[in-house]
């Protein structure tokens, strides 16, 4: 994506539809992003509730969060289709799209969109939560080449990865590491945003600081959150640390000096700085102006 269109989505928290309390709450939230779901956290007996109450929660769209999503209940099941009706008529910006399996999952629903004339800025995401989906991640990814597809942002199902493979959930994930590193590398090739998967136990303050900080390696933008105690963590992980917007300044500080006018490689403390490193450092600057505008 380029930063010049960049989206803060450093924390983007998952929100039963369900729960009037919970739905109540997200306008005093912090989080970049909120995700009502009509999925994994509604019980059976609530679907068709969660999805009523869509329409009063979306009457009077809630304030706060820069982007509100929906996530529906996969499409060749018994909530998906009529889930998905629902949501394009309450015009969230986006509607995250579960058990995305295939470039046909995204494509399709897409289709739909376009047929009810919902506007552009109606964006998908996809779940990547399955062993499909991982085998498929380069061709579903490539969509966000694609604009008539609509796809932005990819979501990693890390729970749904272990139950479907049976790997062991450690503390480390070095059994899920290069599945993710796999889903960060087709998000990039694709131009596309890349969600980690959700921390289970929000009270483990230490094991979600230190996931945050491996997603960061990993080259994630953000993470899914399942409690509101993990919005401050999340936001200030994912920014840019003072450190490095200081080296980013005065890299670009560097560039612009008269005498360094068309150079490509320059010394800078000791240590050889390129242009690359320049693009880099000007995205990152732009990046943290856009979560500074977000904020205010």
């Amino acid at each position: 994506m380029p930063q010049s269109n960049y989206s803060p989505r450093r924390s983007v928290l998952y929100v039963p539809a369900s729960n009037a309390r919970a739905v109540a709450k997200i306008p005093s939230l912090a989080c970049d992003a909120v995700i009502l779901d009509l999925e994994d956290s509604v019980a059976p007996a609530d679907k068709i509730p969660a999805r009523e109450s869509l329409k009063a929660i979306f009457a009077n769209r809630p304030a706060g969060p820069r982007e509100i999503l929906i996530r529906i209940n996969p499409l060749d099941g018994e909530w998906g289709a009529d889930d998905l009706l629902a949501a394009i008529a309450c015009a969230p910006d986006g509607i995250l799209l579960p058990k995305v399996d295939t470039p046909r999952d995204v494509l399709e629903p897409g289709d739909l969109l376009d047929d009810k004339d919902t506007p552009e800025s109606l964006r998908l995401w996809a779940m990547i939560e399955t062993p499909r989906a991982l085998v498929n991640i380069a061709a579903i990814a490539e969509l966000g080449r694609d604009p008539a597809a609509r796809l932005s942002c990819l979501v990693a199902g890390t729970n749904d990865l272990v139950k479907e493979t049976g790997i062991l959930p450690t503390a480390d994930r070095r059994y899920l590491t290069p599945w993710l590193m796999q889903m960060v590398l087709a998000a990039r090739a694709g131009g596309l945003d890349i969600l980690d998967g959700v921390a289970n136990d929000f009270r483990d303050v230490e094991a979600f600081s230190r996931e945050c900080g491996e997603a960061v390696a990993m080259g994630f933008n953000g993470k899914t959150l399942i409690h509101p105690s993990q919005i401050e963590q999340a936001n200030t992980v994912f920014s840019p640390s003072p450190e490095a917007l200081a080296e980013a300044a005065e890299i670009v500080a560097a560039f612009e000096l008269p005498e360094n006018a068309g150079k490509n490689v320059l010394a800078l403390d000791g240590r050889m700085v390129e242009r690359l490193h320049l693009i880099q450092a000007e995205k990152l600057l732009a990046k943290a102006a856009a979560i500074k505008g977000a904020n205010e």
